[in-house]
C-alpha cells in the first residue's frame, strides 16, 4: 500500500512510538487529542479512536486500535470515525488490529484498558449535546454482567428492571448498594464489587458506605429494608425478560466474502482455506458476532475504506448491534481469524511490512517529528533470570518401577536419560520457606515408570496440603530454574531403573548405558557454574558443534575440545565440569581444527558438524487464559465435562478467582493456578488440565508437548511465576473466603486487603538473603564442586548423626520425604559426623541412644491415674522426661501400632518432642454457634470471635460429632495435632 503525506492526519503525527493508551475524540470530523486525565471518560453523543501500544519482549511495538460509537453520536461521526482508524493504521505502518466497538457491547480487549469499568455520561460534542455536569447526586441504578471484565449499563430506577440474573448496583446520596441476583456467580459478584469501588471513589470522593443485598433474603436485614425502601418496599421480582440485546446469532456457520466495486459478492466453496485469499483484494468473513475485514497487503488505502464501510452496511441491515467487527492486515491475521480455516499457512511478510513502516517514518522525520518509535527496536540485551535461590535443599528420588530409590546427595544432579526423578526442593521464600516438587523424564524412560513418577510427585503435593509448586519437566525442555536448582547437572544415556532394563530386554536392543571406564562423549553447555549442564551425545564426530565445548574419555584418556565459536565462559566450565566427571586425570586439550589423531580415531572419523547454537523455545509475552467447567447430561445418570479456556486482557492479580483454574502461557513454560476454593477433585487434575491446555493450543503457537509445566497453588505463588504480573501482594491470598467475600472486605476497609491469618516468616537462617543473589554472592567453584564438600541440602550434621543410628534401608518408606529439619549449624560445617567436636560427638551418640530406645519401646497402657496439673519448671538436663510428654509418644504410638513405622514419621515424632511442650488449654465458657458459621468457607460467618480457636465455639454434642472426642480429650493433644484435625474439619 503507498503512503502519501494527503493519507496522514497532522492529529496522528507521533502517535503509537511508546506503550500505553492515547485517545482522540472525532470533533468537526477530524481527530482531535484528549489529555491524560480525560482517557476513560467516554460521553455517549461522541465517537472515539483508541490506541493502545504493547512493548513486546522481542522489543518491537505491538498496535491495537479500537473507534468506539457512543449510543447517540452521528452516523457521519461514526463513518469520520471508521475511515480515521484506517488513516491512523497507515500512519503506523499496516500492521494494527482494528476494532469497532458499540456502547453497551464492547470487546473484552477494549473494556480491559480501562478497568474496572466505563460508565458513559450522557451528552456530547459534535452532536449538538452538551456534556452533563451534574450539581446535585442524583440516585442511578447500573446493570453488571461479566466474569472476567465488566459492562456496566444505566437503566431506569425501576423494580421492574430488577432480576435473578443479574448484579445492580444503586447508587444513592449516602450509599452504595450491591443487589446480588440469586442466579449470579460469585465471580460476577466478585467483579461487580470493583465497581462500587470504582464509584465510591470517582463519584462520592471514597466517603459513602457501602452495603450488599442478596437476593431473596426479603428484609432480613435493615441494609435489605433500606434498599428495597427505594423502590417502595419489596415485591417478587419478574421473570428476566428477552430484548433485541439479548439475541444471540449462530457463530458456527462462517460466510467469506470477496469485496470488489463496493459490493460483497460470496465466495464458494466447501470449506475455508488460506488459498480463498487474494493478497491485492479485501474480503469479509462473516461469523454472526464477529465479522472479520481481511485486507490484502497490496490493496490500496481507498479500497480498505470501502471494504470497511461493506463491513458495516452488513451489521447494519442485519440488525446485529452486538456483531463486533475486527479489521486485520494480511500477515497479522489474529488467532481467532486463523481458527476460522481449516487449513492455514502463516505467510508473514515482515521486510514489506518494516519497508512500510520506514517510508512512514521518512514521511513524518521530514516534519520533524520523533519516528524513533516507528522503527523496531533492537530487543532488550538482559541476562535470563531464575527467580528463585539456590541455596535450598535439595531431595532426589529415582523412580524404580512403582517404588522410588532416594539418591545420595552427590548423586542428586546425575541422571540417566532412560530413568525418571521426582525431586523436592526447600528454599527461602520472599515472606516464607517455598516448596517445589516436580518430576523429570528422560528422553528414553517408560511410559509406565513416567505414571509413576506423576503419582509419586501429586501424593507428596497432596500430602503437604497442595501447598508446594509442582513441576512436570522433559530431558531437553528444562527451565532455568530447574538448572540453578540442580548447578551442576548431568545427564548419561541409557538407565539403571527397572522399568528401563524390562524395556530393553524385551526389545532385544543394546544397552548403552554411561560407563565412567567406556568411550563417552559430553557436550557442556550453560550460562554460568550456578546452571552448567554435560549432556552424553552419541561419541562421533557428527554430534560436535562448533557452538559448544565437549569432554571426551576413553579409560583414562581424557580429552577436551574447544570449538572456534565458543566464550571464555563455555571453556571455564569445561574445567568445572572435570572435577565432576572425570576428577584426578590429566587431560589433552584440543582446539576446533589442530585435533590429534587419536582424537578422531575415538569418534570413529572426521566428518562434518554443526556449527549453529542450538536453540530453545523462547519466552514470549505471557497470556492469561481462565479454565471453566460445563456438564452436559446425555441420560438419567450419564453426563460429559467440557471445559473451555477464555484468554484474560491486560490481567493483573485481581483477575484470579479463588474458585477458578488460570493458566499463565508464556510458549515456553505452562503455569497452571489453582485457587484455594477449587473443588479438590479439580485440583488432583491440575496437571492433566495443562497437558490438556498444550494439546489445545488455543494460541495456534504450535507448543511444544514437552514443554514444563507448573501447577501453583494459591497462597504458594513462587517469585518466578510472580513475575508475570505488574505487582503482586500476597496478603490477598491470605484472606478466608471466596471471591466475593475477599472484594467486600477490601471495599470495606478502603481498598487494603485484610489478612485474616498470620504470615510465615522466613525460617531465621536464611535471614537477608535476597532471593536471586546476585553475581557476588554465588557460590564458589571451591565450595560447590570440591569432592570434599558433597553438598547435604537437606539434613544438618547433628540431623545425619542421629537418623544414621537408626536408618535402615529396609524400614525406610521412601514415597514419603523425610521433613526438612532446620539446620543447627551452620552450612559451612562438612556433614561427616567424625570431624565434629567431641563433646557434641557424644551428646548426639547419648540422645541418639535415648532416641532408639524410645523406638523399640512397645506402647503400654499407664497404670497410674493422671496427676494434678503442675505449675511448669525448666528442666535442668534432657535426661527426665515429664509425664504430659510421655502421653504424646503414647499417642503416636497407638496412632503407628499397625505396620512398620516409616522412617519419615519416626523423624517427625522425634523432631516434635524436641521442641517445647504444648501446655494444655482450659476450656472457658464461651458462646456456642453452629458449625456451619464457625467453619472457614463459611457464607455466613461469625464476627467478634478468637478466629484462631474456633474450635471453642462448638457446643459439646457438635464438637464430638465434628472430632470424635471431648473438648477435654482434644486440649490434652499437642499443638501440631490439634491443628491438624481443625484443618480436616475447615476451622484453622
Amino acid at each position: 500500500m503507498s503512503v502519501s503525506m494527503r493519507d496522514l492526519d497532522p492529529a496522528f503525527q507521533g502517535a503509537g512510538q511508546k506503550a500505553g493508551i492515547e485517545v482522540w475524540r472525532i470533533e468537526n470530523f477530524s481527530p482531535a487529542p484528549i489529555p491524560k486525565s480525560s482517557i476513560g471518560k467516554f460521553f455517549t453523543g461522541d465517537s472515539y479512536i483508541v490506541l493502545k501500544t504493547t512493548a513486546l519482549k522481542t522489543g518491537a511495538l505491538r498496535h491495537d486500535i479500537h473507534y468506539w460509537l457512543g449510543k447517540d453520536t452521528s452516523q457521519d461521526e461514526a463513518g469520520t470515525a471508521a475511515v480515521k482508524t484506517v488513516e491512523l493504521d497507515a500512519a503506523l505502518g499496516g500492521r494494527a488490529v482494528q476494532y469497532r466497538e458499540v456502547q453497551g457491547h464492547e470487546t473484552e480487549k477494549f473494556l480491559s484498558y480501562f478497568k474496572p469499568c466505563i460508565i458513559p455520561q450522557e451528552g456530547g460534542v459534535a452532536s449538538g449535546f452538551k456534556h452533563v455536569e451534574a450539581e446535585e447526586h442524583v440516585t442511578r441504578l447500573f446493570v453488571c454482567r461479566g466474569k472476567h471484565v465488566v459492562h456496566v449499563k444505566e437503566v431506569p430506577f425501576a423494580r421492574s428492571s430488577l432480576n435473578h440474573d443479574d448484579i445492580y448496583i444503586l447508587d444513592t446520596k449516602s450509599k452504595i448498594f450491591q443487589f446480588n441476583g440469586s442466579n449470579s456467580s460469585i465471580q460476577e459478584r466478585a467483579k461487580a464489587l470493583e465497581v462500587v469501588q470504582y464509584i465510591k471513589d470517582t463519584y462520592h470522593d471514597g466517603t459513602c458506605e457501602v452495603a450488599t443485598v442478596e437476593d431473596g433474603r426479603l428484609m432480613a436485614d435493615a441494609e435489605s429494608g433500606e434498599f428495597w425502601g427505594f423502590f417502595g418496599g419489596f415485591a417478587p421480582l419478574p421473570r428476566k425478560t428477552t430484548n433485541d440485546e439479548d439475541k444471540t446469532f449462530n457463530s458456527e456457520i462462517t460466510k467469506l466474502f470477496c469485496v470488489e466495486k463496493g459490493q460483497a459478492n460470496p465466495v464458494e466453496g466447501d470449506s475455508l482455506k488460506r488459498e480463498m485469499l487474494d493478497t491485492s483484494k479485501c474480503y469479509i468473513l462473516d461469523c454472526g458476532l464477529e465479522v472479520f475485514v481481511w485486507m490484502g497487503r497490496t490493496t490500496s488505502l481507498d479500497d480498505r475504506k470501502v471494504a470497511s464501510g461493506a463491513a458495516e452496511e452488513m451489521i447494519r441491515s442485519s440488525e446485529r448491534p452486538k456483531s463486533q467487527m475486527i479489521r486485520i492486515i494480511e500477515g497479522f491475521e489474529t488467532v481467532t481469524f486463523r481458527s476460522k480455516f481449516d487449513t492455514w499457512t502463516q505467510e508473514t511478510n515482515t521486510t514489506v511490512s518494516e519497508d512500510g513502516r520506514g517510508r512512514v517514518a521518512a514521511l513524518l522525520q521530514r516534519q520533524g517529528v520523533n519516528v524513533r518509535g516507528l522503527m523496531k527496536a533492537a530487543p532488550p540485551k538482559e541476562e535470563p533470570q531464575a527467580f528463585i535461590d539456590c541455596t535450598g535443599n535439595l531431595q532426589v528420588w529415582r523412580v524404580n518401577g512403582q517404588g522410588k530409590i532416594l539418591l545420595q546427595a552427590a548423586d542428586h544432579s546425575k541422571f540417566y536419560s532412560g530413568d525418571c526423578y521426582v525431586f523436592q526442593y526447600s528454599y527461602p521464600g520472599e515472606e516464607k520457606e517455598e516448596v517445589l516438587i516436580g518430576t523429570w523424564f528422560g528422553k528414553q524412560s517408560v511410559e509406565e515408570e513416567r505414571s509413576s513418577a506423576v503419582s509419586m510427585a501429586s501424593k507428596m503435593v497432596e500430602s503437604m496440603k497442595f501447598v508446594p509448586a509442582q513441576a512436570r519437566i522433559y530431558e531437553g525442555k528444562e527451565p532455568l530454574q530447574f538448572f540453578v536448582i540442580m548447578q551442576s547437572f548431568i545427564v548419561f544415556k541409557g538407565g539403571v531403573s527397572s522399568g528401563y532394563k524390562k524395556y530393553i530386554a524385551d526389545k532385544e536392543v543394546d544397552d548403552d548405558t554411561y560407563n565412567e571406564n567406556g568411550l563417552a562423549l559430553f557436550r557442556i553447555q550453560g550460562s554460568g557454574p550456578e546452571n552448567m549442564q554435560a549432556i552424553q551425545v552419541d561419541p562421533v564426530a557428527s554430534s560436535l558443534n562448533s557452538s559448544y565445548c565437549y569432554i571426551l574419555h576413553n579409560g583414562s584418556s581424557v580429552f577436551t575440545w574447544i570449538g572456534n565459536l565458543t566464550t571464555s565462559t563455555d571453556q571455564e566450565l569445561v574445567e568445572r565440569q572435570l572435577d565432576l566427571i572425570k576428577p584426578n586425570l590429566q587431560t589433552r586439550a584440543q582446539k576446533e581444527g589442530s585435533e590429534s589423531e587419536q582424537f578422531w580415531e575415538l569418534l570413529g572419523g572426521k566428518t562434518e558438524y554443526r556449527s549453529q547454537k542450538l536453540t530453545k523455545e523462547p519466552e514470549n509475552d505471557p497470556h492469561l487464559f481462565s479454565c471453566s467447567f460445563t456438564k452436559e447430561y446425555l441420560g438419567m445418570w450419564l453426563f460429559v465435562i467440557f471445559w473451555q479456556v477464555t484468554e484474560i486482557y491486560n490481567f493483573t492479580q485481581d483477575d484470579l478467582m479463588t474458585e477458578d483454574i488460570f493458566i499463565v502461557d508464556c510458549h515456553s513454560e505452562i503455569f497452571v493456578w489453582v485457587g484455594q476454593e477449587v473443588v479438590p477433585k479439580n485440583k488432583l487434575q491440575a496437571l492433566t488440565i495443562g497437558e490438556k491446555f498444550i494439546e489445545k493450543d488455543s494460541l495456534l503457537e504450535k507448543l511444544s508437548p514437552e514443554a514444563p509445566i507448573y501447577v501453583i497453588m494459591e497462597g504458594g505463588e513462587p517469585s518466578f511465576f510472580a513475575r508475570f504480573f505488574t505487582s503482586w501482594d500476597s496478603s490477598k491470598s491470605a484472606m478466608h473466603g471466596n471471591s466475593f467475600q475477599r472484594k467486600l472486605r477490601i471495599v470495606k476497609n478502603g481498598g487494603t486487603p485484610v489478612a485474616e491469618k498470620p504470615k510465615r516468616r522466613t525460617p531465621a537462617s536464611y535471614s537477608g538473603r535476597a532471593s536471586v543473589p546476585d553475581k557476588s554472592q554465588q557460590r564458589t567453584r571451591s565450595m560447590s564442586f570440591s569432592p570434599e564438600r558433597v553438598r547435604v541440602r537437606g539434613r544438618s550434621p547433628a540431623f545425619n548423626a542421629l537418623a544414621a543410628t537408626f536408618e535402615s534401608q529396609n524400614a525406610r518408606n521412601l514415597s514419603t520425604p523425610p521433613p526438612v529439619v532446620r539446620k543447627l549449624y551452620p552450612r559451612s560445617v562438612t556433614p561427616d559426623s567424625s570431624k565434629l567436636a567431641a563433646p557434641k560427638s557424644s551428646a548426639i551418640a547419648s540422645r541418639s541412644a535415648l532416641f532408639e530406645q524410645r523406638l523399640k519401646t512397645p506402647p503400654q497402657e499407664p497404670s497410674v491415674s493422671k496427676p494434678p496439673k503442675a505449675s511448669p519448671k525448666k528442666p535442668e538436663s534432657p535426661a527426665p522426661e515429664s509425664n504430659s510428654e510421655g502421653k504424646e509418644e503414647k499417642k503416636e504410638s497407638d496412632k503407628e501400632e499397625e505396620g512398620e513405622k516409616s522412617m519419615s514419621s519416626r523423624i517427625e515424632s522425634l523432631t516434635i518432642q524436641e521442641d517445647a511442650k504444648e501446655g494444655v488449654e482450659e476450656e472457658e465458657d464461651l458462646p456456642a454457634h453452629p458449625y456451619e458459621r464457625l467453619k472457614t468457607t463459611s457464607s455466613d460467618p461469625v464476627s467478634d470471635i478468637d478466629v484462631t480457636r474456633r474450635e471453642a465455639y462448638l457446643s459439646s454434642e457438635e464438637f464430638k460429632e465434628k472430632f470424635g472426642m471431648t473438648k477435654e480429650a482434644f486440649y490434652k493433644l499437642p499443638k501440631w495435632k490439634q491443628n491438624k484435625f481443625k484443618m480436616a474439619v475447615q476451622l484453622f
